[in-house]
């Protein structure tokens, strides 16, 4: 406190040195500082956050739908009936859509060969066969082929069918 008793009397005689007018343009000035200062670290923020809240209630809402969708998935996936190998084995290969895609049985995997398969083909499918013969992919190792105008894809998936002893 002894250190600022000398600054104050110090700020006081030079405060007291300037003329009214002077003090008033200080003064004037003073309170234009604190009102920015005020602005932009209370009331600036909180525009901003408003601003945005219309985003982020978009953005959250689209986020609610996502984790409904897959809510309703995961509930649908809990709710089949397990199909038995074979079962699941003659709906793969109904599934299976042409030459581009040949299969090969190995036990309770299935190789799967992709030759030139275009990605929405390829998406579609694998949801089919996750759903209707209840198969998982369990490996994949696919190239990207850009040699067509259309992005396809070649290579190999090995797929697990539910196992043996599933109930129908």
């Amino acid at each position: 406190m002894k250190a600022l008793n000398p600054l104050r009397a110090q700020a006081l005689a030079r405060w007291q040195a300037l003329s009214p007018r002077e003090q008033r343009g200080v003064s004037l000035l003073g309170a234009l500082l604190g009102v920015f200062l005020f602005w932009s670290i209370a009331v600036a923020p909180a525009i901003n956050t408003l601003r945005d809240s219309d985003n982020r209630r978009a953005q959250i809402g689209q986020r609610q739908a996502h984790m409904l969708a897959l809510q309703t998935q995961a509930q649908a996936l809990q709710t089949r009936t397990p199909l038995s190998r074979d079962e699941a084995l003659r709906s793969l290969q109904a599934l299976t859509p042409s030459a581009q895609v040949q299969l090969n049985v190995q036990g309770d995997r299935v190789s799967v060969q992709l030759k030139g398969v275009s990605a929405p083909t390829l998406a579609n499918w694998l949801a089919q066969v996750r759903s209707q013969a209840q198969a998982l992919p369990v490996e994949a190792h696919l190239t990207r082929n850009n040699a067509s105008p259309v992005v396809v894809w070649d290579g190999n998936l090995v797929l697990s069918l539910p196992n043996r002893g599933a109930a129908p």
